[in-house]
């Protein structure tokens, strides 16, 4: 891994166990160019993860590692006294309780970054208490504002919790202060919490309320569902498609594409949204996904059909793009963001342990 480039190569991060988020963490920053190693009970154990067939765990060493034996704890140590960072995803007190915490490690090292990821963070009278993506998301405020009126709220998955607003807060929360630490020589603890981290992307919700423009209850707001310009709709075939037509001339040219006449439905006549609703149900109804994305995609309409999660790297502009890599057999998401003069890259997990260590001056009869 000595040639691997990207915009964190030459970095050093110590990667402890968890699942959901932090090895998403993990992923993001061995794509960026980072040298990780990973410590795991079992390779390829826990929700989420499949040795080297997942795609969260590629890019980097996983070292099978038990942390509560005295062989385990030494090759931590050691590897801790050479790394950058830092990143774990246990309950607070985990890691003091292995004797890994970060007032040992930092007083052995004392430029490391130590990056913590919870649901609740590391303080607070829930902070111990165990949850996932949906309770961290239910107490930031996102899940109550993803609900359609006079329905359940919906969650997008894990996405918004475990990855948005946790793995990627403390990768970005790493990188923060591993540059800090170029000026300062010290690190520091990174307290990434999901709630918090949730909480922060609904700033623009924030916003709206404050403008006036989000008053309604859940599902009646510009955009949750309330607003028939910013709405998905089925089609004939059982498709649908996505409308985001917010400024005016992009609902303007919505309007003349699906011909229905401006003049009948106002855009800002909030009252009458549900019945402007039925109408585009009606027109959306009567014709094909393929036929929809035909006339729709290249017009400036803001309106296009849903792919699903597994089809969307056919599409032509995902795929000229390359959103999607193919490794190791797996169709998966490449790295994100791309940078013009260091490229970040997925790659394979590697499977050479002894490698690894050798690179991070360690050796495993040593410890």
């Amino acid at each position: 891994m000595a040639d691997v480039a990207g915009p964190l190569a030459g970095i050093r991060i110590l990667e402890v166990g968890g699942i959901g988020p932090n090895p998403f963490a993990g992923m993001v920053l061995a794509d960026m160019g980072a040298d990780l190693i990973r410590l795991d009970r079992e390779a390829g154990t826990g929700f989420g993860q499949g040795g080297r067939s997942d795609p969260t765990l590629r890019g980097r060493q996983t070292l099978e590692v038990d942390l509560k034996s005295e062989s385990g704890i030494t090759l931590a140590l050691a590897l801790a006294d050479r790394a950058d960072a830092l990143i774990e995803g246990f309950r607070p007190g985990v890691m003091e309780r292995l004797g890994l915490g970060p007032e040992t490690l930092m007083a052995r090292n004392p430029r490391l970054v130590y990056g913590r990821i919870t649901g609740y963070g590391q303080d607070g009278p829930m902070a111990a208490l165990p949850g996932h993506d949906i309770n961290y998301l239910a107490l930031s405020g996102v899940l109550g504002a993803s609900q359609r009126a006079g329905e359940r709220p919906m969650f997008a998955i894990n996405t918004v919790g475990d990855y948005g607003g946790g793995a990627m807060m403390l990768a970005f929360g790493v990188v923060c202060a591993l540059l800090e630490a170029r000026s300062s020589g010290r690190g520091q603890v990174v307290d990434a919490a999901m709630v918090d981290g949730s909480a922060l992307l609904l700033t623009m919700v924030h916003a709206l309320r404050a403008a006036g423009a989000w008053s309604g209850p859940p599902g009646t707001n510009v955009l949750d569902s309330g607003a028939h310009f910013y709405e998905v709709y089925a089609t004939a075939d059982g498709g649908h498609v996505a409308v985001g037509a917010v400024e005016p001339q992009f609902y303007a040219r919505l309007l003349e594409l699906l011909e229905l006449p401006a003049s009948e439905l106002p855009q800002w006549d909030r009252d009458r949204w549900p019945e402007f609703k039925q109408r585009l149900a009606a027109v959306f109804g009567s014709r094909s996904a393929h036929e929809w994305q035909e006339l729709l995609e290249h017009e400036e309409a803001c309106a296009n059909v849903v792919q699903g999660p597994f089809d969307a790297a056919a599409h032509p502009h995902v795929a000229a793009r390359g959103t999607f890599v193919e490794l190791d057999g797996i169709q998966q998401p490449g790295p994100a963001p791309r940078f013009s003069r260091t490229p970040a890259t997925a790659r394979s997990a590697p499977d050479d342990p002894e490698a690894a260590l050798r690179r991070w001056g360690v050796e495993r009869s040593a410890t």
